[in-house]
Parts: structure tokens; sequence; C-alpha cells
């Protein structure tokens, strides 16, 4: 893979500029965030609201959304001396074995939970995690440095047991426990990700209903997000993910027409871009994706991006490389932090066109 310091942003995000509670709470609007618009084929910024999304998109276009709705899949647990812990699960569905990806993050009295450095871990083979109402969790391998394979005991189906045990993901950065609504995208239907799919998040019915009158489309794809730990900035690894037969008609059909297909969120660039056959056309797909998108390999079913700010070492920046190139990438990264764009699920986004 293409190392991270290879797309050389050379920008510094001040602490400051971290979304630290949702728009709404900020005094504003879900749709009100700001709206960073950067075209590859001219290098032009322009600074907007979201609200502006539907006159800045042309009729004939096509988003493309994540349907994936958010899971409160954080657990507070015990090891077995009686300190507590935060069990962050990393996927609703279990391997074929039946055993599931979770983080062990240490509990910090009035905060979020904190990142456990590998060398400071108490994670081992064989540990096990007392979770609420009976339930526990038996760590089997480690799966990279932070993620580790785990067997869950539980007294009913997981689903409803996060319902009543567990709460929204949330990092150092966010400035209390928020609840499950404020992480759940008006797209939200299908139970299934660790965090929220974020870049759908400032979308409200009321812009969604100006698209349509617009003669933009829209489109669902399902890609169930993992835990990505802000502190690791690991590589993606296999989420699960479907293109319905119906999406992938309708994406071939706008490209063949000349309109744009517009990504909502790396999630979705990661589903269609694992559905492209090797004939470069788009197909339904319904599985697991390992894929890793880098400027080298480049993308084949999108054109352009809707997203949040990532972390200057974050690896979805080599996803979002090959989708705007590294220098308009670059230069939105610049603009945004001179602006003072707000990083994160909760701050504001960046559309990358082709033109």
């Amino acid at each position: 893979m293409t190392a991270l310091t290879e797309l050389d942003l050379d920008v510094t995000v001040p602490p400051e500029l971290s979304a630290r509670a949702p728009a709404e709470a900020r005094g504003g609007a879900r749709d009100g965030v700001r709206m960073l618009v950067g075209r590859r084929a001219t290098g032009a910024v322009e600074h907007r609201r979201f609200t502006d999304l539907p006159e800045v998109l042309r009729p004939g276009d096509l988003l493309v959304v994540n349907n994936s709705a958010t899971l409160p899949a954080a657990l507070p647990g015990r090891l077995p001396d009686g300190t507590p812990v935060a069990l962050h699960l990393s996927s609703a569905q279990p391997d074929q074995q039946g055993v599931y990806l979770v983080e062990l993050r240490r509990v910090v009295p009035g905060a979020a939970a904190a990142y456990y450095p590998p060398q400071e871990s108490p994670a081992r083979p064989g540990l096990r995690i007392a979770l609420p109402a009976g339930g526990a969790a038996e760590l089997v391998q480690p799966f990279t440095a932070r993620l580790w394979y785990a067997e869950l005991a539980l007294p009913e189906p997981l689903l409803p047991y996060l319902e009543l045990h567990g709460r929204a993901i949330r990092y150092g950065y966010v400035d209390r426990d928020w609840p499950l609504d404020s992480y759940q995208t008006v797209f939200a239907s299908v139970p299934g990700s660790s965090e929220m799919p974020s870049a759908a998040r400032p979308f409200t019915p009321g812009v969604v209903a100006r698209l349509a009158g617009r003669g933009v489309l829209v489109a669902p794809v399902t890609l169930h997000t993992g835990v990505a730990s802000p502190e690791a900035h690991e590589a993606p690894y296999a989420e699960r993910f479907r293109v319905p037969a119906a999406t992938a008609r309708l994406v071939g059909h706008v490209r063949a027409g000349g309109g744009r297909v517009i990504a909502v969120g790396t999630t979705v660039v990661r589903a269609l871009e694992s559905a492209v056959a090797s004939d470069g056309t788009l197909q339904k797909a319904d599985g697991w994706t390992e894929l890793v998108i880098t400027p080298e390999r480049g993308v084949r079913a999108v054109d352009g991006l809707l997203t949040g700010w990532h972390e200057p070492r974050a690896s979805h920046l080599l996803m979002l490389a090959a989708v705007a190139g590294r220098p308009l990438l670059a230069a939105c990264y610049r603009e945004a932090v001179q602006r003072r764009y707000l990083w994160h699920e909760f701050g504001d986004v960046n559309l990358l066109l082709p033109d």
C-alpha cells in the first residue's frame, strides 16, 4: 500500500476544530453545516452551506447513499479483577466461526473511553470480560494491534441486547454522550454499523425533496462500518456490504447518459468499487469486502465524493486522493484549516467533484 505520508497534505488540524457536539446542539441545523466544494478539473474551491447541495449538483446526477443504521455498539464491561472497561463491537455480524471483532478501551470517569496503546492493553487470549445482564466476551486472538476476535455469550440476540445495554461509540473530542438518534442519518434503515456513516448526516427530508425537484437521483447501498479508532490510523479491514441490482443498473444508466455518480461517504465508494466486475461494469453484490482503494488503483464506479474531514494521517485519505487527485485534496485541506471548518462526524463536509 502507498504510505500515508506520500499524500503530503502538510496540514495540522488544531484540536479546537473538532466538532464536539451535533450541529443542532451548537445552535444550528443538521443541514446548516459548511460545505467546501472542490473541482478536480480546474482545482477551484468554493465555500458553501450544505443546503446549497441541490444547486451545486446537476439534473441527472446520482447520489449513492449508505442505508446502514448505527448500532449502540459500546458496551460497559469488567475485567476479572473488577477493572471497568469499554468494549466496542466492531462488527454486528460474526465471521464463519461465530466470532466478532472488538476493541477494548480504558474507562475514564466523565469522559469518552480512552485508547489502550497495544503495550498497555490488558487484552490477551482467553481474557474474559463480564458484560451487563450476565453476558460475557472472551478474547480469542488478535486481529490487529488493537482489534481482537472475541466469542460473545449473551442472554439474548445481539441487536436487542445492544438496544438495552449499549450506547453509541464516541471519542474524546465529543463533549458527552449523545442519544443514538444523533448518530443516525435520514437514510438509515438497515441496522449494522458500529459507527455512523457520517457523510450523510447533514441530509434532511427537506434537502432530499429539493434534490428530487432538481432532478438529482438517489440510490442506496449498504455497508456496515467497523470501529475506525482515530488514534490507530489502520488500513480498512473487512466489512459487510450489499449493492442491490437496481442500484447497479442505475449507476450504469447514469454514467452512460453523461451524468455523474457521487458517493456519499467513503463507505459508499468502498461498496461500489467492490462490486465492479472484471469488464468494468457494476454488478449486484452481497458479501464482505477487503478492498483498499489507493490513488494507484483509482476508482471505476464513482465520479465524485461527499465526505467529512479526516485526520491528516487517516487511511481514508488514500481513497479521497483516488477520487479527487492529490493536488485538489491538499488544496481543500489547507483551505479547510485556514477557514476553520469543523472535523469529525458532527462537523462540516467536503464535496469533491470532477468538474
